[in-house]
């Protein structure tokens, strides 16, 4: 045993067959085949120390052979080669990697597109003009092309500004500017963020006739590899007179000619240096910069533009300065905008009336512009005026002529901060403006003008209705109680007549709206859209025949072909003339000494109905004449309370300023079956007692503070059919 070292394991088990015969075989050096390098000393091989072998001696140390200085710096050379021989070698490698990488990626975002062979010039998307009864342009639906303007026909100095500011180098790239690429990037960098971009004329070309706006990868190769098709099939003319046609402006405009005549009302043939300046920089930002909106902004981008057109000497400075200097922009103002909402429903009816538009097309309408400012003014006005006291943010008009034929419409008081189309698709309580339809009802079950019912208070199952003065009449005719609005002798009449009935006379006449047929009722608590219960109100103004309302007359394409052309309504007497007769009787008295006596139309027979609808949300006027019938809304669209506005405050103000204004000059007609001084006018002037004073607005559908009134009903020895022959007949 060597010294020191300790004698491992114990006991040592026997070992047979042919794992015993091997057990102690070994092989020596001499034993080995010699290899190439056997005349090179080697290492000895070290053997494995038996555990129990005690006289084992450590293998003898190799002393590796010495190197001279020769020799190290030769492999020192070698070691400093060898990092830049592999490195080539990878970058060699990695090239060959990258490039198959890079046309497989080609291929494959090719393979996304379509064809080459089968790409088109695609046409122009199909606009929609809105004109006016006159024949005057109202609005624009969809994009706004102009006609294709000649690169020819241009003024030499518009191509120019779009070249200066949007790819200089236009006519000398493939599609792709590399050096553009290379300098936006640059740029990006310098600035840290996205401060210019590297696409050229043609590659926005592409994205704008074939691809979306979306910020992707893959579109970016897909916007290359078009530009580079473009440039192929096309030349640079070509594209350059493609892209000023096709080019987004901003406000719905397409192209320099329909640019041109949105913001400065004349042809891209006769703009100015400074105004084509203007119309290149809104590129960059058309709905930040559009002149019409923006002018501030758009100018200062337009003088960025003069300042690139004079380095790329395509104008001189004296003229780039004198452009800056003294400006000739004359943009056209935004219009006040009311009549979009007209235009948003003919875009909504569309197609209903001619399916899907798949060129441009001309709609007719029957809006009369004049009418149309009008109750703009009147809306905006009133409620610029007179919002905050009453606490009443919204409004709205329709008015039509007997025909169901919309002549102007409001749809809310600013359309730029909403296009909520409070006339069309906003549906509120009409309040006691739906108890004509009660009434009718009554009259066509065989009461009259002059039937009286009992004006007291009523319990049903717990509801009390009352009325907005909390005093009671007593024995009303039905004429005092439409008049004075009362709300008692509304749900007494519509439960005598029963709420279905009440509910299919409304149906009749034009209200497409789920109704309620309840107790309540009466009082106009289902909620219907201003243009039905405007509707609704026609058979009354023209003698009892049932109007379906619009607004388009007729639709043509731009070379004359007809799409469609409205024809007369065939819903036939919806109200027997008899009962029309009556029922005007009886809606004059609310202008004349009922909750509508503010309302003034001089030299003209005018009737209507009020409502004011629970807690004061929503305030109605729906007056007529037999020349148009106006409907005015206030309120919030929350459907927040406002502050005790009823029908017969500012609607009918708003109301009687239109229809002064609407008739003026117009010669007037009676309402049907309603002849001033005969037998019906006589009973509505006697059965109003000469000292009666006007009630209030009409009654909201739940109790409402107290408000005075005086007015006065028959003495009850004498009974109202007694006061009403003494008036008549002198006794």
């Amino acid at each position: 045993m060597a010294w020191g070292r300790k004698k491992k394991g114990g006991r040592k088990e026997p070992i047979f067959g042919l794992a015993a015969a091997l057990s102690d075989l070994r092989l020596s050096p001499e034993d080995r085949v010699p290899g190439d390098g056997s005349d090179k000393p080697k290492k000895a091989a070290k053997r494995k120390i038996d555990d129990d072998d005690d006289d084992d001696e450590p293998p003898p140390v190799e002393r590796k052979p010495r190197v001279t200085r020769a020799e190290a710096k030769r492999r020192a050379k070698s070691r400093a080669r060898l990092p830049i021989g592999r490195m080539f070698y990878w970058c060699v490698v990695l090239g060959l990697w990258g490039a198959i990488a890079t046309v497989g990626l080609v291929v494959w975002v090719g393979a996304h597109l379509p064809a080459i062979q089968s790409l088109e010039i695609p046409k122009r998307p199909p606009t929609i003009q809105i004109t006016a009864a006159d024949g005057s342009v109202l609005a624009i639906r969809g994009e706004m092309p102009g006609a294709n303007v000649a690169l020819k026909d241009l003024p030499p100095y518009l191509p120019k500004a779009f070249i200066a500011i949007e790819d200089r180098r236009f006519y000398h790239h493939f599609g792709i500017d590399p050096w553009g690429i290379l300098r936006a990037a640059v740029t990006n960098v310098l600035h840290r963020g996205v401060s210019q971009g590297g696409s050229t004329l043609t590659q926005q070309l592409a994205k704008n006739l074939f691809l979306t706006q979306e910020r992707t990868f893959q579109r970016k190769l897909q916007e290359a590899e078009l530009a580079i098709w473009l440039e192929r099939k096309h030349s640079k003319n070509e594209i350059l007179e493609l892209y000023l046609n096709r080019v987004y402006f901003g406000s719905g405009a397409y192209g320099v000619e329909a640019a041109s005549q949105r913001y400065f009302g004349k042809s891209a043939r006769h703009v100015t240096l400074a105004e084509a300046a203007m119309l290149a920089g809104l590129v960059k930002s058309p709905s930040r910069l559009a002149p019409n909106r923006n002018p501030e902004g758009a100018e200062q981008r337009a003088q960025t533009v003069l300042a690139a057109m004079a380095d790329a000497k395509f104008i001189t400075e004296a003229q780039a300065q004198a452009s800056i200097g003294h400006p000739s922009y004359n943009v056209k103002p935004v219009g006040a905008g009311t009549v979009n909402y007209v235009a948003d429903w003919i875009g909504e009816v569309l197609d209903d009336l001619v399916g899907q538009i798949e060129q441009s097309v001309v709609v007719e309408t029957s809006i009369d512009p004049k009418l149309q400012a009008v109750a703009e003014a009147a809306v905006i006005d009133e409620l610029a005026a007179k919002s905050v006291k009453f606490d009443v943010t919204q409004g709205a008009l329709v008015a039509m002529s007997p025909d169901g034929a919309v002549r102007a419409m409001v749809g809310g008081r600013n359309y730029s901060e909403s296009q909520y189309n409070r006339a069309v698709t906003a549906k509120r309580q009409p309040g006691s403006a739906f108890k004509p339809f009660v009434y009718l009802t009554a009259i066509e079950s065989g009461l009259t003008p002059e039937t009286v019912r009992q004006d007291a208070p009523l319990d049903i199952k717990g509801w009390k209705p009352e009325n907005y003065s909390h005093q009671y009449l007593g024995q009303v005719t039905l004429t005092q109680a439409l008049a004075m609005s009362l709300n008692t002798v509304a749900v007494r009449l519509g439960l005598e007549v029963g709420p279905k009935n009440v509910v299919r006379t409304a149906h009749r006449l034009g209200i497409s709206s789920k109704l309620d047929a309840n107790a309540s009722i009466a009082l106009g608590t289902s909620e219907v859209s201003m243009i039905e219960l405007v509707g609704a109100y026609a058979p009354f103004a023209n003698g009892g025949l049932g109007v379906s309302p619009h607004v388009v007359t007729k639709i043509h394409t731009l070379d004359g072909k007809v799409l469609y052309a409205r024809q007369s309504d065939q819903l036939g007497q919806v109200i027997d003339p008899q009962y029309v007769a009556m029922m005007n009787r009886m809606m004059q008295e609310t202008l004349l000494s009922g909750t509508a006596h503010k309302a003034e139309l001089p030299g003209w027979m005018a009737a209507g109905k009020t409502g004011t609808s629970q807690d004061f949300r929503d305030a109605w006027f729906i007056g007529y004449t037999a020349n148009l019938v106006t409907g005015v809304w206030l309120g919030n669209d929350d459907n927040s309370p406002t502050k005790k506005a009823t029908g017969g405050g500012l609607p009918v103000e708003i109301w009687t300023r239109f229809m002064k204004a609407a008739h003026q000059g117009v010669t007037p007609v009676p309402l049907p079956a309603s002849q001033p001084g005969g037998m019906l006018a006589t009973i509505a002037q006697a059965i109003t007692p000469p000292n009666a004073v006007a009630p209030p607005s009409s009654a909201p559908a739940r109790a409402a503070p107290t408000r005075t009134s005086a007015a006065v009903r028959p003495e009850p020895d004498a009974g109202l059919d007694g006061w009403l022959m003494q008036r008549l007949f002198g006794r």
